[in-house]
């Protein structure tokens, strides 16, 4: 069990007390992958503030994480719109009320325009890790870790899903852009490596989670694990009830992307696989996590002048089944060491 304290971290630059039934303005990301990591923030926030209520402003795509956050009163979803009208459909739906604290991580204008005894917004730094970067929205040091609360219906079907006893390999060899997509063969490789008798997990069942727009760039993966021992949960779920899943798993390894953020958050032994991507601010945080890169480092991938992201084709060849198999194992070990 978490203490409050290890929840709250160290607070330096911002003190203030507690009041009963705050009402709290958390502005974040449309994306998944910040959208996770700022629910530390949250989580602090709600056990300095346990009787605060929370509105939420997030993208579609993430809001279902945010469904069972405590005191939650409203979640508003900002569904992008031209000239930036989505960012004045938020002030009018905010206007309307006091705010005893606005944490705006987005930096958008609509929050001066608000009435609020607290503002607090993400800063211009580029050092760091994102969740520092974050955890320094609220001046907290060390940052708190990000978390996501697992509803009791999410929790319901992801065991009827994942049921206990045969462990999980959850497999996530889907992107939002094919350059930091590991090439599917070397997922299916790796599976059957891991899940092999001399694997990490010897006999495991394999989950596969992705979009339903990904199911093509997926389909490889799946066909490779036999139909027994094959969990194919690709578009198939909301994403509150993903997250659930993801809780079950007894390791996760996968590209760089929301997924990834999401099977750490619930404190799933969790490998990303980096490449194009940096991962001294995007790795999957907490000690029971690791990344595997590529030999051919970020910058060099990134750094031609005519890169584009939208038209690259995969940039991940450098990293190897084997440098991929070596890191699951060593986190592996070093969790098992640390739980006895």
């Amino acid at each position: 069990m978490v203490s409050v304290s290890a929840v709250l971290g160290k607070s330096r630059g911002w003190t203030y007390k507690p009041r009963a039934g705050m009402r709290i303005l958390f502005i974040t990301s449309t994306r998944i992958g910040d959208a996770v990591l700022s629910t530390g923030l949250l989580r602090h926030l709600a056990a300095r503030h346990p009787d605060a209520r929370f509105t939420i402003a997030c993208g579609p795509v993430p809001a279902p994480l945010f469904a069972s956050v405590p005191g939650l009163e409203r979640i508003i979803v900002l569904r992008k719109k031209s000239y930036a009208r989505h960012w004045l459909a938020l002030w009018a739906s905010c206007v309307p009320r006091y705010w005893d604290l606005v944490v705006d991580l987005r930096r958008s204008l609509v929050t001066h325009f608000l009435v609020a005894r607290r503002r607090r917004a993400l800063g211009g730094q580029r050092s760091g890790h994102q969740v520092e970067r974050l955890g320094a929205v609220l001046g907290l040091a060390p940052p708190p870790a990000p978390y996501l609360w697992i509803g009791a219906r999410e929790a319901e079907e992801a065991a009827r899903l994942i049921p206990a006893g045969v462990p999980v390999l959850g497999v996530g060899p889907t992107a939002n852009w094919s350059p930091k997509t590991w090439p599917a063969e070397r997922f299916a490789a790796l599976a059957a490596r891991l899940t092999s008798k001399e694997g990490i997990l010897p006999g495991a069942r394999v989950a596969i989670f992705g979009d339903a727009s990904e199911r093509d760039a997926a389909q490889p993966v799946l066909d490779s694990i036999a139909a027994e021992r094959r969990i194919d949960l690709v578009g198939r779920l909301d994403l509150a009830t993903v997250a659930a899943c993801l809780a079950r798993c007894s390791f996760y390894v996968g590209n760089d992307s929301g997924l990834m953020h999401i099977a750490a958050a619930v404190g799933t032994k969790t490998l990303g696989l980096f490449g194009p991507s940096p991962p001294q601010i995007y790795a999957p945080w907490g000690p029971h996590t690791a990344v595997a890169a590529t030999t051919i480092p970020y910058a060099e991938l990134v750094g031609a002048p005519d890169f584009d992201h939208r038209k690259t084709d995969c940039l991940m060849e450098s990293l190897s089944v084997d440098t991929a198999a070596l890191a699951a194992r060593a986190l592996w070990l070093r969790r098992k060491g640390a739980a006895a």
